[in-house]
């Protein structure tokens, strides 16, 4: 299989690195569970000679099978999307109206070395949104295949599908919100009464992000992110990885922030060491 047939994998095994986070990507649990949530995870193992890694470790590394599909070692099962998130995928019989969200076609992922992105590809609206086309008994799975590949109507011909991580923050203490109130009583008395005694409180970036008010971390609208929802300084050890719709065109209007994190390291294992060739 070329590279072409491995939408720019390498051959064989590799591992996908985060390169905002230095996470790898993950099979929650080492599950072979269908829908078992993929995620990113600190590497558990360091080596990339074969002979050296742990098994345990298979549950980070991934492969191109022989149909384009993006799979697992670990179990062997590909890798889906479910809602906007990476999830474990198992074959699963046909059912109609075709596509739907229990039956459809794999999406591919692909790997541009030189951007470090990855992009999903789909052959159908991945929202179902758009009602699938009417099938003839006398159509085949593959013709239909081919109707919603060129239908205009198809919302992901609209948008470039970008792999993202996504950065979570540490909780805020109490020692973290009696610091601030200090420091504002210090720094501008006259507002801090006025604000006090009026009993009216501005909301804080972080206090959006953080989903004290109208957002939950997990629902901030990427593209939306600011300064302050691009802060990853929690103490624990996963994070989310997200599939985020783009407009076409709109791609090179990205903040720095989403821009590093939709950029990704895959590293090849191999058989010998490269340094030694043993």
């Amino acid at each position: 299989m070329t590279d072409t047939g491995t939408y720019g994998f390498p051959l064989g095994y590799f591992v996908i690195r985060s390169a905002a986070s230095n996470r790898v990507l993950d099979v929650s649990d080492d599950s072979i569970e269908d829908g078992a949530d993929v995620l990113l995870w600190p590497e558990k193992e360091s080596s990339l000679v074969e002979s050296f890694r742990d098994p345990n470790a298979n549950n980070q590394v991934y492969f191109i099978d022989t149909s384009g599909a993006l799979c697992s070692r670990s179990s062997g099962h590909a890798i889906d999307v479910e809602d906007d998130r990476l999830v474990l995928r198992h074959r699963r019989p046909l059912s109609y109206p075709f596509p739907n969200a229990y039956s459809h076609p794999l999406p591919t992922f692909h790997y541009n070395s030189g951007t470090g992105e990855i992009t999903v590809h789909f052959e159908y609206d991945p929202t179902y949104s758009v009602p699938p086309p009417p099938m003839s008994p006398s159509m085949t799975i593959a013709s239909d295949r081919s109707i919603m590949r060129s239908s205009p109507a198809n919302p992901a011909h609209n948008k470039t599908y970008f792999l993202v991580s996504q950065p979570l923050r540490k909780p805020r203490t109490i020692i973290d919100d009696a610091s601030e109130l200090i420091t504002t009583a210090i720094t501008s008395p006259i507002n801090f009464f006025s604000s006090a005694f009026s009993g009216k409180n501005d909301a804080r970036p972080d206090e959006v992000f953080d989903g004290n008010i109208d957002l939950k971390e997990d629902e901030v609208v990427e593209e939306e992110r600011g300064e302050e929802g691009e802060i990853d300084d929690s103490p624990e050890s996963g994070r989310q990885v997200r599939v985020m719709g783009i407009a076409r065109g709109n791609a090179n209007n990205l903040g720095d922030g989403i821009l590093r994190r939709k950029r990704w390291i895959v590293e090849s294992l191999r058989t010998t060491n490269a340094k030694t060739g043993a």
